[in-house]
């Protein structure tokens, strides 16, 4: 295998070695950003927390937007606007920190999500410099509210199939736009809608930016929803709204593009904007466990409680770990495409592209992560957990739509897949060679050297090295054995999605710790190095049982053999005594009383 260079390309992690030194870590952030988190954090403090009743009651229909105004007078609206367009021009992995403390911030960590990412991110990518100055200045200062209108009640995944219609004008001068969209939100208190439609009887769908004011636009009353009940969701109808032609947002069929490059962005924020929400919840539940007393102690002395939260932490620590990696690489792929001469928005959205398969992996990974935690989170709380009084019932219910929106968990999957599978076709990326290598190491005679494992992380990245050619084995075979028909072998592809996930998530948490390692010292790491020993175990049978059901559905007689022999050989490894890792982890977090990692 490869060692890595910075010059990665999305996707690569499973063919190459990266250095720990190459990767960011959420330690590294600068004492400006960190000014910046916590004015973040201040802001919930005052303005969300103590009203998140009133939030979720929607009795008082000014509120919200009034707390978003306040929060774009605090420049929190424009982190990822540049100062030219009054932003403050901050860069991506701060945007992605940003949305990691707003995740703490309940329903309306929706809301600010869906104006600063894909109701203000279409304009400031793709939009003219006309448009430009005229809508980003008060969108970046909260004078507008932004929307997305995408979704229809035939076409969700299936993006393209919208129906919505945009008809030429005679004079040539306008559009008209007739169509429903549906799951809209902030569509309640919005001023500028991003309306994707076919114009006529095109192919793909265009996009258009759509001021209230233009008219034509009705709405449904508010969704009544499970959770982020506090963020405005509505059915949008436009009906012969008029349209300037020169409020056609790049090119004509663009649109579907469009659509899938800005929710490139908003997966990798989902996986960063789950994170604030994950650590609160987890720092609650370690405060309950220690007030609440059963058979005259605290619960959280109880082994049971223990494993739970220490499991919460080291998902939790994983998860962080690979949006912060993936954010970085994004960047620095940005300002490597940049000063090679491309215009910047175009750099910004060519990189995304490049890390669409890490941005799929981030929002999967997070929102499965965040499930997991506000369900142990009820847990701990007993009784309590499952009332309204406390905090784990909103919590619960809020994360649900996280592993639906911005495309399902499954469809990402899907995605992550295909596309890596698409690259290696095109030879984007060396992945059939490799492949074909431990084919060839399946009916080779086993090589009995024994490697040395004495260094710290030595043992842990020998077994991610055998992990990556599971997926190698695996992935290799079935797009062989199914060819054009693996993307309508679904059950195949997300088996392959979780080892590909489980891989870049265990290898994420190794090279952050191992980084801080190099900073801090083994001894100041001892609870980080646990937490990398926890998951990666976990990972390993993961990978096993998602790779075995693979290989059952597509290989037979001596082949399957072979493989199941070669994936016995390629998860071996040591085992983990996790109780005692996870007790360690446990005190540590209670002596602190919060998520301290």
């Amino acid at each position: 295998m490869e060692t890595s260079s910075k010059s990665i390309k999305g996707g690569e992690y499973l063919i190459r070695e990266t250095d720990a030194q190459d990767i960011f870590i959420p330690e590294q952030f600068t004492e400006e950003q960190k000014m910046m988190a916590q004015a973040c954090q201040d802001f919930i403090d005052t303005e969300i927390t103590p009203k998140i009743e009133e939030i979720d009651s929607m009795k008082n229909p000014d509120l919200v937007p009034s707390i978003f105004k306040k929060a774009g007078e605090l420049g929190l609206l424009g982190i990822s606007v540049p100062e030219e367009y009054g932003g403050m021009g901050m860069s991506f992995n701060t945007s992605m920190l940003i949305a990691d403390v707003i995740g703490a911030a309940g329903s309306f960590s929706t809301t600010y999500g869906a104006h600063t990412g894909i109701g203000t991110l279409p304009i400031l990518y793709y939009g003219t410099e006309e448009q430009k100055q005229k809508y980003l200045p008060r969108l970046a200062t909260g004078e507008l509210a932004a929307c997305y209108c995408l979704t229809e009640p035939d076409a969700g995944s299936d993006a393209n199939g919208g129906k919505t219609k945009a008809t030429p004008t005679e004079d040539g001068k306008h559009y008209l736009i007739n169509g429903q969209k549906m799951w809209i939100s902030n569509a309640g208190f919005a001023d500028l809608f991003i309306v994707f439609a076919k114009i006529e009887d095109d192919k793909n769908l265009s996009a258009f930016i759509v001021e209230k004011g233009f008219g034509g636009i009705t709405m449904n009353e508010e969704e009544k929803k499970m959770g982020i009940k506090g963020s405005s969701t509505r059915q949008v109808f436009f009906n012969d709204c008029k349209v300037p032609v020169e409020n056609l947002l790049s090119e004509r069929q663009n649109g579907f593009k469009i659509a899938v490059n800005i929710l490139n962005i908003g997966r990798v924020k989902l996986g960063a904007g789950v994170l604030g929400g994950v650590r609160t919840v987890t720092t609650q539940a370690i405060k309950y466990s220690t007030e609440r007393k059963q058979f005259g102690v605290s619960i959280n002395t109880f082994g049971a409680i223990k494993a739970k939260l220490a499991e919460m932490a080291t998902r939790t620590f994983v998860s962080e770990s690979l949006c912060y990696r993936a954010g970085q690489d994004i960047e620095d792929k940005m300002n490597s495409l940049a000063a090679e001469g491309m215009p910047d928005a175009e750099a910004k959205l060519k990189a995304l592209e490049q890390f669409a398969i890490e941005a799929a992996i981030a929002k999967v990974h997070g929102s499965e992560v965040l499930d997991y935690v506000v369900d142990q989170g009820v847990q701990v709380y007993g009784g309590m957990g499952y009332s309204a009084e406390a905090p784990m019932e909103r919590a619960y219910r809020d994360a649900r739509i996280s592993r639906i929106y911005e495309g399902t968990n499954e469809i990402n999957r899907m995605l992550m897949v295909g596309m890596l599978l698409k690259r290696a076709m095109k030879g984007e990326i060396n992945l059939f060679e490799p492949a074909m290598a431990v084919a060839s190491e399946l009916t080779a005679v086993p090589s009995f050297e024994s490697i040395d494992t004495s260094a710290l992380f030595a043992a842990e990245k020998e077994v991610i090295k055998k992990l990556k050619k599971v997926f190698l084995m695996v992935g290799g075979k079935a797009a062989m054995a199914l060819q054009d028909r693996i993307e309508d072998e679904q059950e195949v592809m997300m088996n392959l999605a979780d080892v590909m996930i489980e891989i870049y998530a265990a290898e994420s948490a190794l090279l952050r710790t191992e980084k801080l390692v190099s900073i801090k010292g083994e001894d100041a790491c001892k609870n980080q190095i646990a937490m990398v020993q926890i998951y990666l175990s976990e990972a390993v049978d993961k990978i096993n049982m998602a790779a075995k059901e693979a290989i059952a559905s597509f290989a037979k007689g001596d082949e399957q053999k072979v493989m199941l022999m070669g994936l016995k050989r390629f998860t071996k490894a040591d085992p983990v005594n996790t109780k005692e890792l996870r007790r360690q982890i446990a005190d540590y977090m209670i002596e602190q009383g919060k998520y301290p990692f």
